[in-house]
């Protein structure tokens, strides 16, 4: 049953996208998962169907439409795996920030290549010495005439190999008192003099999605690259973090109801002391209690992406649903696992996959802890 927000117009467009990724994604989502990444080509494929940036305006090539074109499409490619949500990351995560602070000349400049698959987007926050706690990262930029110095590392950058246009948040004003406001946010092209990428890193899960060590070492970045105003990039990331999270929290819960339903097909089919492993009691328990959860996880969101979009304040709400899905979609592909016995473990059962894949859930994007606290803070106004 489709939730309460999605039109024909939406429903085409899931059939599209599902016929898609069934064609050029499936087949060969093993294969980028053992390479490591994603090729080039699949963006280029994936722009040439007007999967990309849809919320972009018309006249930088996109087709202007709601989020809920998003949100689709995070549905249906966490439904072929996670590796994929480096394309939510480009989507719903960076190019936003292009849309709403860039200047005129930055979106003609950038958003058509984004659109078309052309030019790949990272956002760079976290540091060796400094994750949720951006108010004190340590890269610096220092104007020099038209442009700015960068200096400093980054690590984990989701899309950091492939990456073309990366948003760095990095301190202009390292006098600022609080620290936070000598924060800004600078646009680093590939080809920038002094910017390198250091190792692609090797994760415990989402082995078909690049994500590196970035470095900048006097990196010579053009003041026509500062997005919206010095000193206001903690803004502009604070502001941002509510779709982010809320896109988290999707593509959790589509993992958690794609996990249950390979875990029923499975235990209806499996054999055990004559009868199917669906036919004992544990498995129905484990079954219902999943399934209960699960459904109470998409009720959640629902509610939260139509709030979203009528431009309500759910920054509270979401950080609940971002900590308690992702925490439910962990503990579903544990009970999963556990139903398919020995063969949960093997590499050939998708199960396995998925049970590797979604711990980071629970850290990226400000870990569960974090939630927490923003949920305390909020609701006791301490």
């Amino acid at each position: 049953m489709e939730a309460k927000y999605i039109q024909n117009e939406h429903k085409i467009f899931r059939e599209s996208v599902r016929k898609f990724l069934e064609k050029e994604a499936v087949p060969y989502y093993d294969q980028w998962e053992k390479d490591g990444i994603i090729p080039r080509e699949f963006w280029l494929k994936v722009g040439n169907q007007g999967f990309l940036c849809p919320n972009v305006d018309e006249k930088y090539g996109g087709l202007n439409a709601d989020f809920t074109y998003s949100v689709i499409f995070t549905e249906e490619s966490e439904r072929v795996g996670t590796s994929l949500i480096g394309i939510g990351l480009h989507n719903d995560i960076v190019v936003p920030y292009i849309i709403e602070y860039g200047s005129e000349e930055q979106k003609q400049r950038w958003l058509p290549g984004c659109v078309s698959g052309e030019k790949v987007s990272a956002i760079a926050m976290t540091e060796p010495g400094a994750g949720s706690d951006l108010a004190n990262i340590k890269t610096k930029a220092i104007k020099d005439g038209d442009s700015y110095i960068l200096n400093g590392e980054k690590t984990f950058i989701t899309n950091g190999i492939h990456s073309d246009l990366i948003v760095v948040a990095c301190k202009t004003d390292s006098n600022a008192v609080p620290a936070y406001k000598g924060i800004s946010l600078l646009v680093v092209e590939r080809d920038t003099p002094g910017f390198f990428r250091g190792k692609k890193l090797d994760k415990v899960g989402l082995h078909g999605q690049d994500t590196a060590e970035l470095i900048f070492q006097d990196a010579r970045v053009p003041a026509a690259n500062l997005l919206g105003e010095e000193g206001k990039g903690f803004y502009y990331m604070m502001n941002k973090l509510q779709q982010e999270r809320l896109i988290i929290a999707i593509s959790a819960q589509v993992s958690a109801e794609e996990m249950l339903r390979m875990t029923i097909d499975y235990v209806k089919n499996r054999k055990a002391f004559g009868n199917s492993i669906s036919q004992f009691q544990n498995s129905q328990f484990k079954i219902a209690e999943m399934a209960t959860e699960i459904k109470l996880g998409r009720s959640f969101v629902d509610d939260l992406i139509i709030k979203h979009m009528n431009g309500d304040d759910v920054v509270t709400q979401v950080s609940m649903a971002k900590w308690w899905i992702t925490e439910m979609a962990k503990r579903t592909a544990s009970e999963c696992m556990q139903l398919y016995g020995g063969y949960g473990f093997m590499e050939e059962y998708p199960i396995a996959r998925r049970y590797r894949d979604i711990p980071v859930a629970a850290i990226y994007a400000g870990t569960n802890q974090i939630m927490k606290n923003i949920i305390a803070k909020n609701l006791l106004g301490s």
